[in-house]
C-alpha cells in the first residue's frame, strides 16, 4: 500500500507546486479571488526574493513564487506556524514584489497586481468564522471602488472542514489535499483526490516511494526545525505572559499607593510625608 507523505513539509510542497506549473495553476485558480474571464492559463516560475527575517519562522515557511505571461505576479507562502508580525513581513513581501516589477523612470501603467496566497497551518484569527480571509484597497463607503495592486488571502488550514464537495470543488480538493495527510503520512487517502487528475498527480509526487534519501532526510529535517520552532513559540509566549502578568500586578500596587497618597493629601499631610510613606515622588503626588 501507497504511503503519502504531508504536503505542507518543504521539500514535498516545493516539488508539486514548484515544480509542476500545471499544479500550482490548478491551485492558484482554485484559490485566489480572480474574476470571471481571468484565470490563470500559464506561468513562468520566478526566484524567490529575500525579505527581512523575523526571530521566528524563517525555518517553517515555504514559499514558491510564479509570474503569469501577462505580468500578474503570484506569491504562495506554506506557513507552518504563526507570529504576531506575519501579517506586516507578508505585507512587506508582496508590496516588494510590486515595486521590484518597474524599473525608475517608467510607467507607472504598466505595474501589474501582485496576489499573495498564504496557507496557515494555524489559527490565528479565532474571532471570525470562516477559514478564508481575502484583503485588498477599497473604498471605505463603496466596496467596489477598488485600487487594484495587492490582493493578499490567508487561509486558516486548522479551520477548513468539507461541508459540500460540489461547490467550488478544486478548492475544496486542495485544501482536502493539503489538510488530509499529517507530518507522519498516510497509508491511504480518499477516492476523491486520487480520481481527480490534478490532486492525484500531486499524490503521486508526494508518495514517499518517490522519494530519494536526501528528500526523505530534507522531509523529517524541516518538522525537527518545526518542532524548535513551536517550541521557541511556546516559551516566548510564557514569558510575555508572565510580564504582562507582572506588570499589572505592579500597576496594582502602585495604584493602590496613589489612593493612599491622595487620603493622605485630602487630610493635609505634607507632600514630604506622602513620599516617605508611598515611595511616590513629588511630581507623582503633585498630580494626584
Amino acid at each position: 500500500m501507497a504511503k503519502y507523505l504531508d504536503p505542507k513539509a518543504d521539500v514535498t510542497f516545493k516539488k508539486v507546486f514548484g515544480e509542476h506549473k500545471n499544479l500550482v495553476i490548478s491551485l492558484l485558480n482554485a484559490l485566489l479571488p480572480l474574476d470571471p474571464g481571468k484565470q490563470i492559463e500559464t506561468i513562468e516560475y520566478m526566484t524567490s526574493e529575500m525579505v527581512p527575517e523575523t526571530p521566528f519562522g524563517k525555518n517553517s515557511i515555504v514559499d514558491v513564487r510564479c509570474e503569469e505571461t501577462g505580468g500578474r505576479k503570484f506569491i504562495v507562502e506554506m506557513q507552518m506556524e504563526w507570529f504576531p508580525d506575519f501579517m506586516q513581513r507578508v505585507l512587506l513581501n508582496a508590496s516588494r514584489a510590486y515595486v521590484r516589477q518597474l524599473p525608475k523612470g517608467d510607467d507607472y501603467q504598466l505595474l501589474q497586481p501582485v496576489y499573495s496566497l498564504n496557507l496557515v497551518n494555524h489559527t490565528f484569527l479565532p474571532d471570525m468564522d470562516g477559514y478564508y480571509h481575502y484583503y485588498h484597497l477599497v473604498h471605505d463607503l463603496d466596496s467596489q471602488k477598488v485600487l487594484d495592486g495587492l490582493h493578499i488571502v490567508f487561509v486558516e488550514l486548522p479551520k477548513f472542514k468539507a461541508k459540500n464537495l460540489t461547490e467550488k470543488k478544486m478548492q475544496v480538493l486542495w485544501l482536502r489535499f493539503l489538510t488530509e495527510i499529517d507530518r507522519d503520512g498516510a497509508d491511504d487517502v480518499s477516492q476523491d483526490l486520487l480520481d481527480n487528475p490534478q490532486t492525484g498527480e500531486a499524490l503521486e509526487i508526494v508518495r514517499e516511494s518517490g522519494l530519494n534519501d536526501a528528500e526523505r532526510a530534507a522531509y523529517e529535517g524541516f518538522w525537527d526545525r518545526v518542532s524548535i520552532e513551536a517550541t521557541k513559540k511556546a516559551y516566548m509566549d510564557k514569558a510575555i505572559a508572565e510580564r504582562d502578568a507582572a506588570n499589572a500586578r505592579a500597576d496594582e500596587a502602585t495604584e493602590k499607593l496613589r489612593q493612599s497618597a491622595r487620603k493622605m493629601k485630602a487630610k493635609g499631610f505634607s507632600a514630604d510625608d506622602i513620599a516617605e510613606l508611598t515611595g511616590l515622588t513629588a511630581g507623582e503626588i503633585a498630580a494626584l
